[in-house]
């Protein structure tokens, strides 16, 4: 992509040695850019990624990395935080094909895995081999994304710490592979080797067992009384395992080294009863600082889960997703979600009564309230885990980050720790968003450094001293789940005398003499000043057609669109495959270059390392990360940063395209709305085209798939007889109902249908038929064009009145909705934003106005547009649905895989099919055929035809109509 980021002539033997041990080594410009960063502050460009599909490729790079001097980093699911998952030389990511679950054994309650298992997916199989009877424990916020090699390798906890502590607590053996090639498995009571007929790793086990038992004898002291303190003490080494009263358990001390001693190339680890019955208990209070007061009560009801998090993440997420995101809150500006569990329901409710009247008569509570409802619980445990995210950038409009985002202390020190803490903020001029484990003592505290300046560093640097200094006052850990990394290791010596610092320094040349492994981490480490991901980034001003939020950029000290790339700060949810819509390319590839991410650090690489800005606007690397992206928009709503990349996608393919040949398909589909008045005029020749051998011709020649039947295309005399009633009406519109350029031009049914049922519910209609929102424009990057339409709908739809924008099309109402105010940047836009509704949003007001339908039927299917679900929020069409009655709702959570342009251009179709399997699929194959299916989206629509070409889908509209449909879409 960019000099800086390509330098690697220096490391051409060891690329050399991985091609002739036949390892693919990947090393293109979006590759290493996606893999310099995890969520951390840092950036550190790797020489080449891989991905090991067995041990032995593991074995094999090793070998190449040591025979060439080349440093080599392990990497699960890439969301450290601490920095621990980058670094020069080779990566291997192990989370794209080592994560079998090789056996889930109930009898001994244990799980054989590798590394590159996702937490979640072992939870999920473990409790169904099971029959719920058993689970994996450790849960961190991001557990549907993080493996367990990487827990293993920063000692994760998670919200239910406080009943089941960390990963080491779960552990039996390891199997690993040393920097030297030997292959040992570490366990509960030694090391040996993985294979008993390698006569080398045999040798080596027990060469290297013995040098820890010496490293321990002669540390006994230090190691008793330093290591081990508190709960969450993960900082540092976990030597204490190897004392002789713990069994000498070398497994249990390899957890939380980072990769610094050896590779993690499988593991067995502990499962644990499951609770039958759980209950939430949410309190308020007027401050972390009182919260932290109750904590110790709490505890003497033993809790499974006590987390906590203050109102800037809960403004947040109200602000990204809408008030009823957040469900189940009690009053107050702190709050502790509370776990409760046991055997009995009635007696988990009884005990979240007595635990509220214990905390009352403490004083500090405002107020609590158990949470039953199930809906609320999933709404309020997602903005606890979606709190890294949230957390960087709040409502306030400000940024935050980590770096001292995971001290812990002994829960009866927290209060305490918190009040000091807030002072030190204060000092400082820093603000710092509050949320974690308070059950357990550990704080994740993002605050609000300015990483861009040198001003703003040199804050930095004397802020975190002087909090490793705080937090060891109070007797805590630097970290208490994340690890050290980057972020931490320089200040272990603040923590640890210098006797213990030199054990730490001896246990890992013991494990790895050549100092291969994690360079930069925990011993010799860097400075945690250095290689800032945020630093020395080339000012300059990238002109672009959207405004984005050039206030809030201003603030930061950055240009609008360095900082709106700079939005993703790593945490991965765009990596998960299961809750929300994002990210759909990734799911179907499982591809960290296809996930909203590895985009984001290809476009963060750009504006960095681009020699000028016509260089960046022309990276073929960006391109490439940017094609299979569907601009489903789903990232806007699902990613906790907000990061948009349908915009970015457009905003760079306008760019980029300056000057240069498109494809076929952005003038075939891109300019949709122009072809169609023409094909109205002329649509049965058109019909009679497609139809024939010729159809497939001319649609190869449009960039399109050969592999899709062509929806028939509707004529103007069929839209004019479906408006006749509402052509001239005699009175000013009570509502306005905007007719797309895809129900114009392919079902002008559904335009009479949603007429109809306005006019039901005892509105004035009025039709606008001829404006262009100019969304086709805007999904291929075609700007200037999408500019001068939707400045023209602005203008005819800017009537003076207020009356609400009823557009039949989700994605065109998302368009007027969202893009039209950060395309145009006019008061008429914002006004016209504010008026437009999307059916479904329409049809929830007029219920609430007191409209009902003559009949709706008991069940649907409803596949949500991607678009509608990031705009109008992601329960609009289940709360319409709700609204009239409708009982049963069987809702296909995901993207449908057309998204536009996307799914009809040629070399797109099998991604699209993939990404249809995710969720609307499923939810067609367990619809019984008389159910109605809706598909408020024509390219939703068009994806049910082609899974189903015998099941007819239904726009909401139509549901509601109660005229017998004069056409359907063939």
């Amino acid at each position: 992509m960019t000099q800086d980021v390509l330098s690697t002539p220096g490391h051409a033997p060891v690329l050399a040695r991985l091609e002739a041990a036949g390892v693919l080594a990947e090393e293109s410009g979006h590759r290493i850019a996606a893999y310099s960063y995890d969520a951390s502050n840092y950036r550190v460009p790797p020489v080449a990624v891989v991905f090991p599909q067995s041990v032995q490729d593991v074995v094999r790079t090793m070998a190449a990395c040591r025979e060439t001097g080349t440093p080599l980093v392990s990497r699960g699911g890439g969301t450290s935080m601490a920095g621990n998952a980058i670094g020069p030389g080779v990566v291997l990511d192990f989370s794209r094909y080592m994560n079998r679950i090789i056996s889930v054994d109930e009898a001994t309650k244990t799980a054989d895995v590798d590394p590159g298992v996702v937490l979640s997916h072992l939870t999920l199989e473990t409790e169904r081999v099971t029959g719920g009877r058993l689970t994996f424990a450790p849960d961190p916020s991001s557990k549907n994304r993080a493996t367990i090699g990487g827990s293993l390798g920063n000692d994760a906890c998670g919200n239910h710490s406080v009943r089941y502590g960390r990963t080491s607590d779960h552990v039996l053996e390891i199997d690993v592979v040393t920097s030297d090639g030997a292959q040992l498995t570490a366990t509960a009571t030694g090391l040996r080797a993985t294979d008993p007929t390698d006569a080398f790793s045999v040798s080596r086990a027990f060469e290297l067992g013995e040098s820890l038992k010496q490293l321990a004898q002669d540390n006994l002291a230090s190691f008793r009384v330093e290591l081990g303190r508190i709960q969450r003490q993960v900082s540092g080494y976990h030597l204490r395992n190897l004392l002789p009263e713990n069994g000498f358990n070398v497994a249990r001390a390899l957890v939380g080294t980072e990769g610094t001693c050896a590779v993690v190339v499988r593991a067995r680890m502990k499962l644990v009863p499951k609770a039958s019955s759980a209950l939430l208990v949410c309190l308020g209070y007027a401050d972390v600082v009182d919260a932290a007061k109750d904590i110790e009560t709490i505890l003497e009801f033993s809790p499974a889960a006590v987390e906590g998090i203050d109102e800037a993440i809960v403004d947040t997420m109200r602000m990204r997703r809408g008030p009823d995101s957040v469900l189940g809150l009690p009053e107050g500006q702190a709050f502790l979600y509370v776990d409760l569990d046991g055997d009995n329901p009635e007696d988990v409710a009884a005990e979240a009564d007595r635990l509220i009247e214990r905390l009352s008569a403490n004083g500090r509570l405002v107020d609590g309230r158990a949470v039953a409802d199930t809906t609320e619980r999933a709404t309020l445990w997602r903005v606890r885990e979606d709190g890294a995210g949230l957390s960087s950038r709040p409502a306030s409009g400000k940024e935050s980050q980590a770096g001292w985002e995971d001290s812990a202390v002994a829960p009866q020190n927290l209060a305490a720790y918190l009040a000091d803490f807030r002072e030190l903020l204060d000092e400082h001029g820093l603000t710092g968003i509050m949320y974690g484990h308070f059950g357990a003592g550990c704080m994740h505290i993002r605050i609000t450094y300015d990483l861009r300046s040198d001003e703003g560093r040199t804050v930095f640097s004397k802020f975190t001293q002087a909090a490793a200094e705080l937090v060891v006052r109070h007797g805590g850990s630097l970290s208490g789940e994340h690890g050290d990394g980057r972020a931490r290791s320089a200040l272990l010596p603040v923590m640890y005398s210098p006797e213990v610092i030199a054990a730490f320094g001896t246990y890992r040349k013991l494990w790895d003499s050549a100092g291969l492994l994690n360079p930069g981490s925990i011993t010799e480490p860097d400075a945690f000043e250095d290689n800032l991901a945020l630093e020395g980034i080339p000012d300059r001003e990238w002109r672009t057609h959207f405004e984005l939020r050039p206030v809030e950029a201003a603030a930061a000290g950055a240009d609008p669109w360095v900082r709106a790339v700079q939005s993703c700060i790593g945490v991965g949810r765009c990596r998960s495959d299961a809750g929300g819509v994002m990210c759909p390319s990734y799911r179907a590839t499982g591809d960290e270059k296809d996930s909203t991410r590895g985009r984001s650090r290809a476009l963060q690489d750009m504006v960095r390392g681009a020699k000028s800005i016509d260089e960046g606007w022309k990276s073929e690397d960006v391109r490439e990360t940017l094609d299979l992206c569907l601009a489903c928009k789903a990232c806007s709503n699902d990613c906790p940063a907000g990061v948009d990349m349908a915009t970015y996608k457009s905003e760079f393919f306008s760019h980029y395209y300056e000057g240069k040949l498109r494809p076929m398909s952005h003038f075939s589909l891109g300019w949709l709305p122009r072809w169609l008045k023409l094909t109205t005029l002329i649509s049965p020749l058109v019909n009679l085209v497609l139809a024939s051998p010729l159809g497939k011709v001319v649609a190869a020649a449009g960039g399109l798939t050969t592999h899709r039947k062509m929806p028939k295309f509707a004529s103007r005399a069929m839209l004019r007889k479906e408006l006749a009633p509402y052509a001239n009406p005699s009175t000013p519109a009570d509502a306005v109902l905007f007719v797309d350029s895809f129900t114009k031009g392919f079902r002008p049914e559904v335009a009479g249908a949603a007429a109809r049922v306005m006019e039901s519910t005892g509105r004035t209609v009025g039709c606008e038929s001829d404006a262009c929102c100019g969304l086709t424009w805007i999904s291929t990057g075609q700007l200037d064009t999408a500019k001068k339409l939707m400045g023209k709908a602005v203008a005819t739809l800017d009537d003076g009145t207020d009356a609400p924008i009823v557009v039949i099309e989700p994605s065109c109402a998302a368009a007027l909705k969202k893009d039209a105010p950060e395309l145009l940047g006019t008061a008429a836009a914002e006004r016209v934003s504010h008026r437009i509704r999307s059916f479904a949003e329409a049809v929830k007001e007029w219920v609430d106005d007191g409209w009902t339908p003559s009949a709706v039927p008991a069940a649907v299917t409803v596949q949500t547009h991607c678009h509608e679900y990031s705009t109008f929020g992601a329960t609009v069409q289940r709360k319409a649905l709700a609204a009239l009655g409708v009982a049963n709702v069987n809702e296909a959570t995901g993207c449908c895989g057309v998204a536009g342009n996307f799914g009809f251009e040629a070399n797109h179709y099998d991604i699209s099919m993939k990404v249809a399997e995710q969720a609307l699929a499923p939810a067609l194959a367990k619809t019984a055929f008389d159910v109605p299916v809706l598909a408020d989206g024509f390219s939703c629509a068009m994806q049910v035809k082609q899974l189903d070409p015998d099941r007819k889908s239904l726009h909401l509209a139509e549901l509601l109509d109660q005229r017998p449909p004069s056409g359907e879409m063939q």
